[in-house]
């Protein structure tokens, strides 16, 4: 067969409505499947409500939550080979020889933003002449992501944690309920896990928990989804939730307590406490109050406080927001030595967000389903891989939804299946409802419009751009260069690629310096770019242009999720200083996008 044939033979496998579904190879763990056996029934066998798919193959996988049987008794066709789909569905991102040509894959690729490590990957999707959908980005009409995993990530992080808890209050010398609790992976279900934990709850109730561990306060972070699914574990036992500023109330009716001897008395529940943005830092300056938006422009103009106001009393603190490096530390290495030499409470972090280094500075590595935690001492600055000794018990698996792979799988296909007939059918883009098309990274090999800007961010290394503003150095060779800052809902928005747009058709050009990018679509994104331009007047065609789309009014301005940061336009003394000030000073107003310059070099 020569080479033409087969490429047109190729060409016609897209949009065919055959399905595949990929046997998970990222982790010996992840057992979720995009499709379950029911979904796939009600895809072959729906009658005219269900068009799209013709036929459904399976990879098979002896480690996947639904058994190859159970795909086959519904019509699906087991096979390692995929080579009739056009469309081929996984979860995790798979080995770059299981892709094959001229087909659509979709799957969690983690490449929206050029994130180094899964570059490989989309250069494979490139040349193999692949249509690729990204389900981060296919998002419903208020901007929120239809197909996650993070209440069930919440859910699974804190009874793994329960089940550690227990075992550290056992190596601390107090027996309590949590000791009978195994890990999420370890029940059949959801409802089998929640079923333990109200057991926990029950026996809490009625034997109660050592006087010396009281109150056993449990400080969540954030109100997202994550959050949320650790909270719903949290409330099956007995508990009180209490605002930040009652934590001292309750520590000193436990001092009051302890003043009067030693004590027999038992204590019958929890407390939980939500923290978010406004209890962790303050305003420099005393007059000002906490602004969420002026917080998340100006991060620079707040002290942290956590470790003031709300560590002093926490037992366990259930990290569950996501933390930028622009942002003060939730709790840093040596804010934990000086708690702990006060006689801080804390036990133990449970890092659902796995954020390494991140806003709990300690926390140095990821943990594995199967061997979920570490010691920290902070007296030495020591880790120890055990629940001995003196220190705090840290908890951070990457991949807790697939603890429970049975319902997140369902929760997950319930919804892709809703939209999986137009991928499967599809022939033409433009034959594609709005929110699938927006969420196509690559069209037959091809970058789409709205991802375009993928290759610029590539061509520039942050980390070697970082060494040369520390150095004084400018990569751009322009006779005028100078630093923006871009901070919003720039990959959500797809607002980068208008800036892009806007520095290189004034003639500029550009090398990104530092990347910091939001992990969902309620997180802002940072960039910073080095521009460059010829002569002064292009330069400032840029600036007017970058602040010009930041003061434009989106299309949904008037919708409950957009937020709005506060935008100033800063330029270092040059030879034109009078002229520049007038123009470009102290120009601050609300905005999706928040624009910062930097001193220019010339």
């Amino acid at each position: 067969m020569n080479s033409s044939v087969y490429e047109e033979k190729q060409k016609k496998k897209l949009g065919n409505g055959v399905v595949g579904i990929l046997a998970e190879s990222a982790n010996k763990w992840e057992r979720r499947t995009p499709l379950t056996p029911s979904h796939c029934a009600r895809l072959l066998h729906g009658g005219k409500d269900r068009k799209g798919v013709f036929r459904i193959l399976v990879q098979p996988s002896a480690k996947r939550i639904h058994h190859d049987a159970l795909y086959e008794d519904v019509g699906c066709e087991i096979s390692d080979d995929l080579s009739d789909c056009g469309l081929i569905l996984g979860i995790k991102q798979p080995k770059l020889e299981m892709i094959l040509p001229e087909r659509a894959y979709a799957f969690f690729s983690h490449t929206r933003k050029a994130q180094k490590e899964n570059m490989p990957l989309l250069d494979k999707i490139l040349s193999e002449r692949v249509t690729l959908y990204d389900y981060e980005l296919i998002v419903g009409a208020h901007g929120k992501r239809l197909l996650a995993f993070g209440n069930y990530a919440g859910r699974a992080g804190l009874v793994d944690f329960l089940h550690g808890l227990g075992q550290r209050y056992l190596s601390l010398g107090y027996s309590t309920p949590f000791l009978s609790l195994g890990s999420s992976y370890m029940y059949s279900s959801l409802a089998a896990a929640k079923g333990a934990v109200i057991s926990v709850g029950e026996e809490i109730s009625s034997q109660g928990l050592p006087l010396e561990i009281d109150p056993l306060v449990f400080v969540f972070t954030g109100t997202g989804n994550v959050s949320l699914g650790a909270q719903e574990i949290f409330k099956l036992l007995p508990h009180t939730f209490v605002e930040p500023s009652q934590l001292p109330e309750l520590f000193a009716k436990k001092k009051g307590m302890n003043q009067n001897g030693k004590s027999t008395k038992r204590v019958h529940q929890v407390y939980g406490c939500i923290v978010t943005s406004q209890d962790m830092v303050e305003h420099q300056d005393p007059s000002k109050s906490f602004n969420k938006a002026d917080y998340y422009a100006h991060p620079e103009h707040y002290n942290p406080v956590f470790h003031e106001r709300i560590a002093p009393y926490t037992s366990v603190l259930v990290n569950c927001m996501y933390w930028e490096k622009r942002f003060p530390r939730l709790l840093s290495t040596k804010q934990l030595q000086d708690l702990t030499a006060n006689g801080c409470p804390l036990v133990g972090i449970c890092d659902i967000t796995c954020d390494i280094g991140g806003s709990v500075e300690f926390v140095n590595r990821a943990t594995s389903i199967d061997s979920p935690f570490f010691r920290f001492n902070p007296v030495n600055n020591s880790y120890y891989n055990d629940m001995d000794g003196d220190g705090v018990l840290c908890m951070a698996v990457d991949i807790l939804p697939t603890e429970f792979a049975k319902e997140a799988s369902q929760h997950f296909g319930d919804i892709l299946s809703e939209f999986v007939g137009s991928l499967a059918s599809m022939t033409e883009l433009e034959d594609l409802p709005e929110h699938l098309k927006r969420a196509c990274i690559s069209y037959r090999g091809e970058l789409t419009s709205l991802y375009e800007y993928i290759p610029r961010m590539r061509k520039s290394d942050p980390e070697d751009a970082q060494d040369n503003i520390a150095n004084g150095v400018v990569s751009n060779e322009r006779a005028y260069n100078i630093l923006v800052s871009l901070s919003g809902y720039l990959f959500d928005k797809f607002l980068i690629k208008k800036a892009l747009d806007m520095i290189e058709a004034a003639g500029g050009s550009l090398h990104v310096a530092r990347c910091e990018q939001g992990q969902s679509t309620d997180v802002e994104s940072l960039s910073e770019v080095e521009v460059g331009a010829d002569d002064r007047k292009a330069l400032d065609q840029i600036i007017d242009s970058l602040t010009l789309l930041a003061n434009t009014d989106e299309e949904d301005s008037t919708s409950p999720r957009r937020e709005t940061n506060k935008i100033s336009l800063k330029i270092e003394k040059v030879q034109q200083e009078n002229e520049v000030k007038e123009k470009h000073e102290e120009l601050t107003k609300n905005s999706a996008l928040g624009v910062c310059v930097a001193p220019p070099a010339c």
